[in-house]
């Protein structure tokens, strides 16, 4: 975690110049990844408490506001791919509100500028703040002439044979345009065209898109138009640059000029006499945010009158007529369009809320968990609810509430199945917790013959800690599984596949999506994994309560295949003395055990462990020394070690019977201590464990 920064009032001049400097250079990039790649690596709420940051200091600091500070420059350099084009009229950015009392703050500064009365009107619009790339387009005679990013607000990137691949952008003006006018306005892409985008790139096997407004951007700054053309790219206008001859004396007027003339303008632009009716509108602007076709962030302010703009001015990169009223951050507003039921490996039923894609944090969301039953009780959730969704960071988005006085009049409950949506339809049961009542957890009880369960146990068993077969992934497990040549319903076909190949007419090689290559690769990674060490093997059947720590101990303990095998199905049985063995082993109770049983005690899971023993080589387990000094200790090393790394010394430890721990407790048997032991050799020296260093250690274990 990054340090906290002292507040600005207690930064020292020293301290400031430091802090401005390295905020230049930080924002500078960041600008430079945004504007100039479409590639942002930070959220725009961080983004925001850099400039907000940077900005503080230089109000306390005025002196050593610096020659590249972020308050004297707009976006980034234009990138060296595009010839530039110079802005007739800068495109300035806009400073932010992120509260209502700075907008409040904002309407009395202009009040107090044009020396007006506390309580006169000020006619202002109010519209949404459009998530894409600021693009300028000229006319000259009706005719599009060129287009420009905004680039560093002075200078932008010539894409003028992109835009004119953008339908929403007119080559030719209707109406009575004036003979030269700039039109201003934003290049973005819709939630469902970015989504069929990304199926189709996901179906052509290549790279998907992260968020719409980078992709828009990307796509219009292309050296090659003709792929700027087979985007579905589109265009909002709301301002305007250098004009020969105003058409209006208002915002307003302006934009409404801009619709004659053939251009797409904002229908939620509303006009405003008050920072009370600029609020307002801003709440339906962001109640309607979910329902939206495209991405916004937030809503802008501007004076109305033309004249009025033109006394206020601008301030710095700024004008000071208008402002951005951002949304809260990694928050977000949407439509609850179903709950669908997915089942784990486990047989866990889990609701997945359905969304109307809504960008969240930089990433747009259309799924969220709602965990269980008890958790769409709590919330009141219902079908057809617009819901209040978070995420952080790359936690899986959540639904935090519903806006209850949205809700249609057709809203429906939803009602938890009873039975698994498989094919099979097997009964779902409840777990109990506690003294016996019904948990919170349901299962489908139909195990390895329900197929939702079999597809998520054999991604377990591929997956990096079990098998880690190279190649077979999520999407290729689900290729094979429904595949009707080379079907993989059970861990063991996974070994037969090449074999079965081989004698097939249609080969995998032949398969879309598939060459001779990968096919050669995934029969050669397979074959690599034959022999398996015993911990990872018995991990890998993904049985429950059997994680990676259990399946270890589990292996060393009964240390071959056949034994551990013998040991589950004694257990299955109900072999009283196999139990109680079991039982002995550290870290193994009574729901390991009864899982174990559970498993073993399955005629089909019984037959698919048998058919995967027959194609693999599973390894025996390094077993611990009957007769060291060490067995059953529990063993705490602490400070540096000279004559092994930690890893090792722990795996010597483990081989010799001993338990390690991470901290010291009444439990501990024997603390090791190397140089720069700490809080461990105290905590030791106060329970009167024993203690002793490397040398003893070894010593002490005939090593």
């Amino acid at each position: 975690m990054s340090k906290a920064k002292p507040a600005v009032d207690a930064l020292t001049e020293a301290q400031a110049r430091n802090e401005l400097e390295g905020l230049a250079h930080e924002i500078a990039e960041h600008d430079r990844r945004y504007h100039a790649e479409d590639a942002p690596t930070i959220s725009d709420a961080e983004y925001d408490a850099l400039r907000r940051r940077n900005l503080a200091i230089e109000q306390r600091f005025p002196d050593l506001v610096r020659e590249d500070s972020p308050s004297r420059r707009v976006g980034a350099p234009v990138s060296e791919k595009f010839d530039k084009v110079r802005h007739k009229v800068p495109m300035l950015s806009l400073d932010n509100a992120f509260s209502d009392d700075d907008v409040i703050d904002f309407v009395a500064r202009i009040r107090r500028y044009l020396k007006l009365d506390a309580d006169a009107p000020v006619v202002m619009t109010a519209e949404p703040k459009i998530d894409g790339l600021s693009l300028s387009l000229r006319y000259e005679n009706g005719r599009l002439v060129s287009a420009a990013t905004r680039g560093d607000g002075q200078e932008g990137e010539n894409v003028t044979a992109n835009a004119r691949a953008v339908t929403d952008i007119p080559n030719v003006l209707s109406g009575n345009p004036p003979e030269v006018i700039e039109v201003r306005g934003e290049v973005y892409m819709t939630h469902a065209d970015f989504f069929a985008l990304n199926k189709r790139q996901e179906e052509a096997g290549k790279q998907t898109y992260v968020n719409p407004r980078n992709t828009a951007a990307g796509s219009l700054r292309q050296l090659d138009s003709s792929v700027t053309a087979a985007r579905p790219l589109k265009f909002f206008a709301y301002a305007w640059g250098e004009v020969s001859e105003m058409p209006s004396d208002t915002q307003s007027g302006m934009v409404a000029a801009l619709d004659e003339y053939g251009f797409r303008i904002n229908d939620l632009m509303k006009r405003c006499e008050s920072a009370e009716a600029l609020l307002a509108q801003y709440r339906q602007i962001e109640e309607a945010r979910a329902t939206l076709p495209y991405d916004i962030d937030g809503v802008v302010y501007k004076v109305d009158d033309l004249a009025l703009q033109q006394r206020l001015g601008f301030v710095s990169r700024s004008p000071r007529w208008a402002i951005a009223h951002k949304f809260p951050a990694e928050k977000a507003t949407t439509i609850l369009n179903g709950i669908d039921i997915q089942v784990g490996r486990t047989g866990a039923l889990t609701p997945v809320a359905r969304l109307e894609p809504v960008t969240v944090g930089g990433v747009v969301v259309t799924n969220a968990t709602l965990h269980n039953a008890e958790e769409i009780e709590r919330l009141g959730v219902m079908i057809g609810d617009t819901v209040t969704v978070q995420r952080a960071g790359d936690v899986i988005p959540q639904i935090l509430g519903v806006i209850e006085e949205k809700r249609p009049a057709d809203a429906k409950a939803f009602e938890f199945p009873t039975v698994c949506p498989c094919a099979l339809k097997t009964t779902v049961v409840r777990e109990g917790i506690g003294t016996g009542g019904e948990g919170v957890v349901r299962r489908c009880s139909g195990e390895f013959a329900c197929p939702f369960q079999r597809v998520e146990h054999l991604r377990h068993f591929v997956s990096r800690r079990a098998f880690d077969i190279d190649g077979l992934g999520d999407k290729q497990i689900e290729f094979f599984f429904n595949d009707p040549d080379l079907p993989v319903k059970a861990p063991g076909d996974i070994f037969t596949l090449a074999k079965r190949d081989a004698d097939n007419l249609k080969k995998l090689k032949d398969k879309e999506g598939w060459g001779a290559t990968s096919a050669a690769n995934l029969f050669d990674a397979i074959e690599a994994r034959r022999a398996i060490a015993l911990e990872r093997g018995i991990y890998a059947l993904g049985i429950r309560h059997v994680g990676e720590q259990t399946a270890k101990t589990l292996a060393r303990a009964y240390g071959s295949w056949p034994e551990f095998h013998d040991a589950a199905l004694a257990v299955a049985n109900e072999d009283g003395q196999a139990r109680e063995e079991m039982d002995a082993l550290d870290d193994i109770g009574d729901a390991v055990i009864d899982s174990l049983a559970h498993y073993f005690g399955e005629a089909h899971n019984r037959e698919l462990v048998e058919r995967l023993a027959g194609e693999i080589d599973v390894q025996e387990a390094e077993r611990p020394t009957a007769d060291s000094p060490v067995v059953g200790k529990t063993i705490v090393f602490t400070g540096s070690l000279d004559r092994m790394s930690r890893d090792e010394a722990k795996a010597m430890a483990e081989r010799l019977g001993a338990k390690v721990a991470g901290s010291v407790s009444k439990k501990t048997d024997l603390v090791v201590a190397g140089p720069g032991a700490g809080s461990k050799l105290k905590k030791a020296a106060e329970l009167g464990v024993e203690v002793i260093d490397e040398d003893a250690w070894f010593e002490r274990v005939g090593a």
